[in-house]
């Protein structure tokens, strides 16, 4: 599945410049691979990303949601995906944890962190029954890593980044209880990324 994601999504994008189709390709694969079934996608600018979900989709059957930050947002993103000869997701519009506390049981999401309330999305998403993966991109310069910026009680069990497209930082997100990367109790954390495998390790100070 992750193969026939990734190829579908580099077909996809082989028509015009884009920005950002290595880092669409890849996320493709990856959405592929989790096989999800609702993705969820932080939108702020460019296509490519959502082209590339939009493929993953059709072959794991799932539903997609892109949210914006307004109107004059959905209509530049709508016209972007018509224009591409791609349905545009289902639109939902505004801000922060109180509209991605509506979207119940993501197992894929997506969050561009150019968007001015990136931290308050990851603070209110919530995993499905089976956890789900979140991608970050453009994640470069965000103090603490976005495993920091999810909300308490969030298990993130595992975290990566990569330094492709502006940054793109992996969360695997579990549930249930158990250990994960943050902590209660506070501190200075520390983030260091390993530049040879690229995995972003945390500690605290």
């Amino acid at each position: 599945m992750a193969a026939k994601a990734y190829i579908d999504a580099v077909k996809a994008l082989a028509d015009g410049d884009m920005e950002g189709k290595d880092v669409a390709e890849l996320v493709s694969g990856m959405a592929g691979g989790w096989r999800a079934e609702f993705i969820v996608e932080a939108w702020s600018a460019g296509v490519s990303t959502s082209l590339g979900l939009a493929t993953v989709a059709t072959h794991t059957g799932g539903k997609r949601v892109c949210m914006v930050l307004d109107e004059r947002a959905q209509a530049e993103y709508e016209q972007a995906m018509e224009h591409a000869g791609v349905s545009p997701a289902e639109v939902v519009v505004g801000e922060g944890e109180e509209r991605v506390k509506e979207l119940e049981g993501v197992d894929f999401m997506v969050v561009d962190m150019r968007r001015r309330d990136a931290a308050r999305v990851l603070r209110g998403v919530r995993p499905g029954p089976r956890g789900m993966v979140v991608v970050c991109t453009r994640a470069v310069g965000k103090d603490g890593g976005a495993a920091w910026m999810m909300g308490r009680g969030t298990r993130v069990v595992r975290a990566a980044f990569l330094p492709i497209g502006g940054g793109l930082e992996i969360l695997h997100v579990g549930v249930g209880n158990g250990p994960g990367l943050q902590g209660s109790c506070g501190g200075r954390w520390i983030k260091c990324v390993d530049h040879d495998t690229g995995e972003l390790h945390v500690f605290r100070r």
